[in-house]
C-alpha cells in the first residue's frame, strides 16, 4: 500500500522513459495527445515572451490578465453558457465551488464513487453531507425527499465520467431529479471535456442541456487539452458569486498568462480535430474486443478509461510488473483511491496510440500472472 513517484524523463506522450527505462504509456490523462503538441509549445513560448512565466498576484489583485479573460471568454461560448471562470485546478475548483455555495443548514448529496475533490468540498462546506450509492438516481430521490431538507438549499453532485470507473453518470435522471426537488446541479465534466461530443464539448452538451438543467457545469484543463488549470461556467449570478465568494479563486496566484495563452491554442485543437476522438473510440473497442475471451474482469466502459478489477491491492501490484516487463507503463489503483476489495488496474487509451500498441497490451495482460 505504500505509495512512490516514478521519475518521467521525458515529455508526455505515447512512450515514457520512467525510472530510465522506455515503455508505452497506458497510465496518462492526456486523452487527445495534446501534452506535447508542437503547437501549443510554440504557443506558450509566444506567451511567455509576451507575459513573461508568473501572473504574480491572485485573480482580485493584478493577476487577471488579458489572456486570461479570453480565454474565460472562449470557455464559456465552447461549453454554450453566459460566463466561465478559470481556477488552478481541478481540486481548487470543486472545493471552491461547493463551499461558496454551501454552508451550514444547507445539504449537499454526492455519488458514492466522486472524486476526491468532490467529495472534501461536501465535507468542508459544513452542509448536511450525504452520499447515495453509485449512479443510484433511486436511493438520491429517497434522500431528496426527506422530511429535514424543507426549503433548505440542496445541491446534487456528481462526476461526468467517473475516473476509476470509466462509466458516466445518469444524467437525464439527475437533471430530472434536481428539478423535481429544486436543487442545484453541478456536473464535474474533467474526462469528458475535450473527448465526448462531435466537437468535444463534453458530456451536458453533447447531450443538450444548457444552464437551466445544469446550475453548474466544471471541466479541467490538464487532461484532454494537454495544459493545466481548470474552469467552472455558468450564469453571470454564479460566476460573480463565486469571485466574490470562494475562497480556492480569491486567495492564490492566478495561473499564469501564458499558460491561458497557449490553452486558447489547445481549445481550437481540440474543437476542430474530431479525429482525435473517432481515435479513441476505435482503439477502446480494439482493446475490449482483444480482452472479450479471456478472465480479465474489464469493466462496461465505452470511455478512454478502461479499468480491470483485480481485488487485492497485491494482484494489482503483479500484473503492473508483469506489464512494465513487457514494456507497458500501466499504474496500480489501490484504496484509498478506490473502495477496498477493488484494486485494479485503469488503462487508458489516447488519441496518440496506435493499433499494435492496444494489441500487445491485451496480449499481454492475457497472458498475465493469476488473472
Amino acid at each position: 500500500m505504500f505509495r512512490r513517484r516514478r521519475i518521467v524523463g521525458t515529455k508526455q506522450g505515447r512512450i515514457l522513459l520512467v525510472d530510465g527505462k522506455q515503455m508505452i504509456n497506458f497510465s496518462s490523462n492526456d486523452y487527445l495527445g495534446l501534452a506535447g503538441d508542437a503547437r501549443i509549445a510554440k504557443a506558450f513560448s509566444e506567451g511567455i515572451e509576451k507575459w513573461g512565466t508568473g501572473s504574480g498576484a491572485s485573480h482580485l489583485i493584478s493577476g487577471h490578465t488579458a489572456a486570461h479573460h479570453e480565454l474565460e471568454e472562449l470557455l464559456a461560448e465552447f461549453t454554450g453558457r453566459p460566463r466561465a471562470l478559470l481556477y488552478s485546478s481541478g481540486y481548487a475548483a470543486n472545493v471552491g465551488v461547493i463551499n461558496a455555495l454551501l454552508s451550514v443548514g444547507d445539504f449537499v448529496f454526492e455519488d458514492r464513487l466522486n472524486h476526491a475533490s468532490l467529495l472534501d468540498g461536501g465535507w468542508i462546506s459544513r452542509a448536511n453531507f450525504r452520499w447515495y450509492p453509485h449512479n443510484d438516481i433511486h436511493s438520491l430521490r429517497s434522500a431528496l425527499q426527506s422530511n429535514d431538507i424543507g426549503t433548505a438549499r440542496t445541491l446534487i453532485v456528481s462526476d461526468g465520467t467517473f475516473s476509476m470507473d470509466g462509466d458516466y453518470c445518469e444524467l437525464a435522471a439527475l437533471v430530472s431529479a434536481a428539478d423535481d426537488h429544486n436543487a442545484w446541479l453541478m456536473i464535474d465534466d474533467a474526462h469528458g471535456f475535450g473527448v465526448v461530443g462531435k466537437h468535444g464539448e463534453g458530456l451536458v452538451a453533447a447531450n443538450a442541456y444548457g444552464v437551466e438543467d445544469v446550475q453548474i457545469l466544471v471541466g479541467t484543463l490538464g487532461k484532454a487539452f494537454g495544459t493545466s488549470g481548470a474552469f467552472v461556467t455558468g450564469t453571470h449570478d454564479l460566476i460573480e458569486t463565486l469571485i466574490q465568494r470562494s475562497r480556492n479563486y480569491i486567495f492564490t496566484t492566478a495561473m499564469p498568462a501564458a499558460l491561458a495563452h497557449a490553452t486558447k491554442t489547445s481549445l481550437e485543437i481540440v474543437r476542430t480535430e474530431d479525429w482525435r476522438r473517432q481515435r479513441i473510440l476505435e482503439l477502446v473497442s480494439l482493446f475490449r474486443d482483444g480482452l472479450d475471451d479471456c478472465n480479465a474482469a474489464l469493466l462496461p466502459s465505452n470511455s478512454s478509461i478502461q479499468p480491470i478489477v483485480l481485488g487485492a491491492p497485491e494482484s494489482a501490484l503483479v500484473i503492473s510488473r508483469h506489464l512494465e516487463q513487457q514494456g507497458f507503463f500501466v499504474t496500480p489503483i489501490r484504496p484509498p483511491t478506490v473502495p477496498q476489495g477493488s484494486s485494479r488496474l485503469r488503462v487508458t487509451i489516447t488519441a496518440a496510440h496506435r493499433e499494435s500498441d492496444v494489441t500487445r497490451l491485451a496480449e499481454a495482460i492475457r497472458s498475465a500472472p493469476n488473472l
